[in-house]
C-alpha cells in the first residue's frame, strides 16, 4: 500500500475516534444535566424544592399587588364620596354651581367647559353641555352668569388673559320650535382681551346683585395674580369698576352673596373689603374701601362669605382660622369684630401647622369644607372641630372647591353637596357630615 494512503486512512480513522469518543462524553453530560432537572420532579411531595411552585408564586404576587391596589382604591373611597365626573381630559380648573344649585360648570385644561345637569347627586351618568373655547389658552376659572346655561369663563396665555360670556339662545315657541328642532348651543355675547394686562386671572365669583338699590343683576369679580380686582356685569360685558389691593400679590378674591362687598386674600396678614355702592337705577355709582380685618400674623391664604354677607371666615399662614363680623357701622368708624379664632387642625408628619389652600362655607354657614394639597376637611363654624377628614380625596392637588347653594337630590332625599376639582382630571361630590361627628 502507498505510504501516503496508509497515512491518510490512519488519519481518518483517528479523526472518527476522537469524534465518537467527545460526542459520546457531550451526551453523557447533557443526560446527566436533565436528570438533573428532572431528579427532584420524582421526589416525594414533602421534599418538592419550589422550582415548579415559582410560576405559581408569580401569579399569586400578581394578585396579591392588584388586591392590594383594590385595597387603596378603598381606602380612597370615603364615606362621604358619593360620585366621580369623569371624562375630563386634563387638569380641571375651575368649577361653579348654578343659582339654583342644579347645574354644576367646570373649566377644563382641555379647552371645554362642561355645564352639567345634576337631577340625582348619586346618579351613574350625568348629561352635560359642552362648550368648545377659542384656541389660544386654556381655561383658568368659570362662574355662572345670568342662568343655568349661561357662563363667564376666563382663559390666560403669555399674551394675556380673556373673558367669554356664553348663553344660549332662548327657547322659541312650540311653533316655532318644530320647524327649528334643535336650539343652536351656546354663543359667545361679549368677549374682552387682555383684561388685566398680561396677569393670569386667579380666580372669577360671581354674585346676584341684591342689596340696597341693585337691579338683581349678576356680578362678576375677576382677581388677577397682581394687585388689581375688576367687577363686570354678567350679561352685557361691562366694567363696572376695579380695585388696586395694594398688597404686592393677590392670592384671590370674592364677591358676596349678595353683591355688596368685595374681600381679597393677598401677600400680606391683613385682608381689605370693598363696598359697590348701586345708584337709584341699579348701575354702580362707586366701589370703595371701608375696612380692614387686622388680627392674622402671616398671609392669609384663602377667604369665604358667610351665605347671609355679613360674616367672613379667613385661612392664614399663621395657622388659625378667623370668623370675622363686617356687619358694621364703617362710615362711624366701628371696625370689624374677630367673633372666633380656631387652629387649623391639620398637621404634617413632624406635627407642623399645615396651612388650608381653599375654603367654602355650606350654605346652612354651619359646615366649612377647607383643602390643603389633596386633603379635604370638614369642620364645624360654631366649635372649630373636626367633622370628618379625606386624606386622598383626589389622586393629585385639589384645585376648586364649592358648595350647591341648595339641596341636591339624591336618591329618595335631598342632600347639601360639595363639589371638588383637581390635577387628577377629576371632579367629585360629596355629601356633608354629620354635625355630631367628632
Amino acid at each position: 500500500m502507498d505510504p501516503v494512503l496508509s497515512i491518510t486512512v490512519l488519519s481518518v480513522v483517528l479523526g472518527a475516534v476522537i469524534a465518537l469518543v467527545f460526542f459520546k462524553s457531550y451526551f453523557e453530560k447533557r443526560r446527566s444535566e436533565v436528570q438533573s432537572i428532572v431528579k427532584p420532579e420524582l421526589q416525594p411531595d414533602h421534599k418538592k424544592p419550589s422550582k415548579p411552585s415559582q410560576p405559581n408564586s408569580k401569579k399569586s404576587h400578581s394578585k396579591t399587588h392588584s388586591h392590594a391596589a383594590d385595597k387603596d382604591q378603598n381606602k380612597r373611597h370615603h364615606p362621604l364620596d358619593v360620585n366621580t365626573l369623569k371624562g375630563h381630559g386634563d387638569s380641571v380648573t375651575g368649577l361653579c354651581f348654578s343659582p339654583d344649585g342644579r347645574g354644576l360648570a367646570t373649566a377644563c385644561g382641555d379647552g371645554v367647559v362642561r355645564v352639567f345637569k345634576l337631577d340625582d347627586a348619586s346618579s351613574k351618568s350625568f348629561k352635560f353641555l359642552r362648550i368648545n373655547l377659542p384656541a389660544g389658552g386654556p381655561p383658568t376659572a368659570v362662574t355662572f352668569a345670568e342662568d343655568a346655561t349661561s357662563v363667564v369663563v376666563a382663559t390666560s396665555n403669555l399674551s394675556g388673559c380673556s373673558l367669554y360670556m356664553y348663553a344660549e339662545e332662548k327657547t322659541k315657541p312650540a311653533a316655532e320650535a318644530k320647524q327649528q328642532p334643535k336650539l343652536p348651543g351656546p354663543e359667545i355675547k361679549w368677549q374682552h382681551h387682555k383684561v388685566h394686562e398680561k396677569r393670569a386671572i386667579l380666580t372669577l365669583f360671581g354674585a346676584t346683585a341684591s342689596y340696597g338699590t341693585a337691579d338683581g343683576s349678576t356680578v362678576v369679580a375677576s382677581c388677577s395674580e397682581g394687585t388689581d380686582i375688576n367687577i363686570w356685569h354678567a350679561k352685557t360685558g361691562k366694567l363696572l369698576g376695579n380695585v388696586d389691593t395694594n398688597q404686592l400679590k393677590n392670592n384671590m378674591a370674592a364677591i358676596s352673596p349678595n353683591g355688596r362687598f368685595i374681600a381679597a386674600a393677598a401677600f400680606t396678614a391683613d385682608v381689605k373689603v370693598w363696598e359697590i355702592v348701586y345708584s337709584k337705577d341699579g348701575s354702580v355709582k362707586e366701589v370703595t374701601n371701608v375696612m380692614q380685618l387686622k388680627g392674622h400674623k402671616s398671609a392669609v391664604t384663602w377667604l369665604c362669605f358667610a351665605p347671609n354677607s355679613e360674616q367672613i371666615i379667613t385661612a392664614s399662614k399663621d395657622g388659625s382660622i378667623r370668623i370675622w363680623n363686617i356687619n358694621v357701622r364703617y362710615h362711624l368708624d366701628e371696625d370689624p369684630k374677630s367673633l372666633k379664632v380656631f387652629p387649623i387642625p391639620l398637621h404634617d408628619s413632624n406635627g407642623a401647622t399645615l396651612h388650608y389652600d381653599r375654603l367654602s362655607l355650606s350654605s346652612d354657614g354651619k359646615i366649612l369644607a377647607a383643602t390643603h394639597g389633596s386633603t379635604l376637611q370638614w369642620l364645624s363654624v360654631e366649635t372649630g372641630k373636626v367633622l370628618d377628614t379625606a386624606e386622598k380625596a383626589h389622586e393629585g392637588e385639589i384645585t376648586c372647591i364649592a358648595w350647591a347653594p341648595k339641596t341636591i337630590p339624591m336618591g329618595n332625599g335631598q342632600a347639601l353637596i360639595l363639589a371638588t376639582a383637581s390635577v387628577d382630571k377629576k371632579v367629585k361630590l360629596w355629601v356633608e357630615p354629620s354635625l355630631d361627628s367628632s
